[in-house]
């Protein structure tokens, strides 16, 4: 057997040297290489000033392209999520150059509502037209109908919550003085509130002044107004009431509240304590849990002119509240 040992192991060893001596004839500063190093030194200054000389200065340029699709109109797709404004108040609109003006288009668009989370919860259905609701007209002015007294109770933050407290239920009516629906609606307000005391229906009329009042509004995240509420054991009942602003519409919802509050009081009754029907218990008129966002999708065909589409927040029944309105996205 041989040994590789001595010179011979000592050269295998420095074969794999990474770190080797460079020759001292490379060392040596020749006339060759100091021309070199000028050239190089000279065109690195010319490229740094260059570049920055072209960086400080700034040319306008405008070029026109001509577009080889003959279609007239184009397929715009969108997804947006708005988190803090309700379906109910999202508009979409659009406009260009030729003249077009189309507000809250309906066709091809979706909207769905989302949880605090940002997650879609309800599909709100396709983008439709807002309905106007029916206002009803009265002979008598408020001041008239207030001579023998209010019946819808003026609350305020120091007796909001003993109101709520007092009557198991409450329809509350946060209004603006300044809204154009606020004062359409007081003479009917005031008149639905003198309805209710002529039945004898077990529920308390109030209306708050959300501008003399805005925070106590803000607590109750009013973002339209009038704001026409539910209340059941001081608990907030959504969703708020959007029908018909007559006294005839107002004491039908009142009285179909009622009945079902009673439907459920009598079936506890009846069936306490029996787990076996459970499954049947009515519904008691509960609220279920509302957040104020929404997801608008869909796409719009637009003419292949300048324009563009906006995202509005707007009601064709309500004046919104601009401290409560927030179109972030």
């Amino acid at each position: 057997m041989n040994n590789i040992s001595g010179p011979g192991r000592r050269s295998a060893m420095a074969s794999v040297d990474f770190y080797r001596r460079v020759p001292k004839d490379l060392t040596e500063a020749t006339s060759l290489g100091a021309f070199m190093s000028i050239c190089a030194v000279t065109v690195m200054a010319i490229l740094f000033f260059s570049e920055t000389l072209a960086f400080a200065r700034t040319n306008m340029g405008t070029s026109i392209a001509l577009d080889e699709n003959d279609q007239p109109q184009i397929r715009l797709n969108f997804n947006i999520t708005l988190m803090d404004l309700h379906c109910d108040f999202v508009s979409v609109d659009v406009w260009d150059t030729l003249g077009t003006n189309r507000q809250n288009v309906t066709k091809n668009i979706e909207k769905w509502q989302l949880d605090e989370s940002g997650q879609r919860r309800i599909f709100s259905g396709r983008n439709r037209e807002q309905r106007e609701v029916v206002h009803e007209e009265h002979e008598e002015t408020l001041e008239e109908l207030h001579e023998d007294g209010e019946q819808a109770v003026e609350l305020d933050p120091s007796n909001f919550a003993a109101f709520l407290e007092e009557h198991e239920m409450a329809f509350i009516d946060m209004y603006a003085p300044w809204c154009i629906w606020c004062q359409r609606l007081h003479p009917t307000w005031e008149k639905f509130a003198e309805e209710v005391h002529k039945l004898g229906m077990p529920i308390g009329v109030g209306k708050v002044n959300c501008v003399t009042h805005a925070q106590l509004c803000k607590d109750q995240k009013v973002m339209a107004f009038p704001t026409l509420r539910w209340y059941k054991n001081s608990e907030p009942i959504f969703p708020d009431y959007k029908m018909d602003r007559t006294v005839a519409a107002l004491t039908g919802y009142a009285k179909r509240k009622l009945d079902m509050e009673q439907k459920y009081k009598d079936w506890e009754t009846k069936n306490a304590g029996n787990p076996d029907k459970e499954r049947m218990r009515p519904n008691a008129g509960g609220s279920r849990a509302e957040h104020p966002g929404c997801q608008v999708s869909g796409h719009l065909m637009v003419n292949r002119v300048p324009g563009n589409f906006h995202i509005e927040a707007k009601s064709v029944n309500h004046n919104l509240n601009a401290a409560m309105t927030n179109l972030t996205h």
